[in-house]
């Protein structure tokens, strides 16, 4: 009897990968690798790393780029004050569609747009400047233009005190980060799934 407590559950751990949402995010992966960046949506644990990062009494405005299934959107949402607004851009209409479905809070805007348009949404959204913005998009597989763009259309909307938490698996986009904003810290993940490079930035 004991050993067979101590065995691993291996249908347990495969019913908590096979999820809809994981299942959703890997057929994405297959028809459009460049821009979903790694079959696996974000690990729990990387989650809560780079959430650490926010003063959760201090944000008002949120922005999530590219939130896929919501790995990062559905623990803002726990943890952003019941006044607080997230704004997430994605460009990939399956997401945009599980999404809408599956979270249902008046704080969160859902917007089909790229992250490079983030500073026309705020404005057609009513909004001025942001407190954090989130983003796990793939600047590796990105051109030049684009994520150079976004990062310097991120460093305008953040407030002087805002922060531009990114994190990837490649250290593609630091010199754009470098080039735009005063301060980058560095972190890495190491136990997610593949290591995790952290890039928390302050104007």
């Amino acid at each position: 009897m004991g050993d067979t407590a101590r065995k691993p559950n291996h249908r347990s751990r495969r019913g908590r990968l096979l999820t809809p949402a994981n299942l959703l995010f890997f057929r994405n992966f297959l028809k459009h690798p460049s821009r979903i960046g790694w079959l696996l949506p974000s690990s729990p644990r990387l989650v809560n790393e780079v959430l650490r990062q926010v003063d959760w009494d201090r944000a008002r405005l949120i922005v999530e780029y590219g939130p896929g299934t919501g790995q990062f959107t559905e623990p803002v949402l726990e943890r952003m004050r019941p006044d607080a607004h997230l704004i997430a851009l994605e460009i990939n209409a399956d997401f945009v569609a599980y999404l809408n479905g599956a979270i249902k809070d008046p704080r969160l805007h859902l917007v089909r747009e790229s992250a490079a348009q983030i500073d026309a949404v705020l404005a057609r959204l009513g909004f001025a400047q942001a407190d954090y913005v989130i983003s796990g998009i793939p600047f590796a597989t990105l051109p030049h233009q684009l994520r150079d763009t976004i990062v310097r259309k991120t460093h305008s909307v953040l407030r002087p005190t805002g922060r531009f938490l990114v994190y990837q698996l490649s250290d593609s986009v630091l010199p754009y980060l470098e080039a735009v904003f005063g301060q980058v810290s560095r972190g890495v993940e190491i136990l997610h799934i593949l290591p995790a490079r952290l890039y928390y930035c302050s104007p």
